[in-house]
């Protein structure tokens, strides 16, 4: 007998993109994603340089197997996948998860696009789902990222220092935000909010 997941492959639908679950027929467009803006270069990111796309999507893959979902991120006006985003560090025990490993094209960028993004997936995680949690986590020097989580409505538990270690020795400082339950109604108030302006 098969036991059903807590998290189970899905589509959700908004007006402006499609998050759809990541697969290898989404190589082409994201290696074309990530060459607007070259975002592989910018260190305090783990978007994958074009000819690395195959290993990212075998590698988000292979997250499945622990019960995350990755998602390719795909434009509805021009049809393309943008970029990726995914559920990872599920506990399911404890009905929390990360949301991360975000990443679009440099022309998707500031658009509102991440806004409905985090829309999808927030109410997807609260109200599907039922989390008690999701954390939001990036780098101390990605001040963007980390105003961008800010506007979400989410909260900053902390920072971890000397977090992790990149593969140049260069020691990463993670800040961790979160939203809890109790939370979404009035972050989801904000969200719908910055979607009607039609904010980033």
């Amino acid at each position: 007998m098969t036991v059903a997941r807590w998290i189970e492959p899905v589509v959700l639908e908004g007006e402006r993109v499609r998050l759809e679950p990541l697969g290898h027929e989404h190589a082409d467009d994201l290696a074309l994603a990530c060459q607007d803006g070259e975002l592989w270069k910018l260190w305090y990111t783990f978007a994958p340089s074009p000819e690395r796309v195959g290993d990212y999507i075998a590698e988000a893959l292979a997250g499945r197997e622990r019960g995350e979902l990755p998602f390719a991120v795909r434009h509805r006006d021009s049809g393309r996948v943008v970029g990726s985003t995914r559920f990872f560090r599920v506990d399911e025990q404890n009905r929390r998860l990360e949301l991360g490993h975000t990443w679009y094209a440099r022309r998707c960028q500031r658009t509102g696009l991440n806004t409905e993004c985090k829309w999808l997936l927030l109410r997807h995680a609260f109200e599907t789902l039922d989390a008690i949690a999701v954390e939001l986590r990036t780098h101390w020097h990605n001040r963007a990222s980390r105003a961008a989580i800010a506007r979400l409505g989410a909260k900053q538990d902390g920072v971890l220092r000397n977090h992790t270690v990149s593969a140049d020795g260069v020691y990463r400082d993670t800040v961790v935000f979160s939203i809890i339950n109790h939370e979404w109604p009035a972050a989801r108030q904000n969200l719908r909010f910055l979607m009607e302006r039609g904010g980033a």
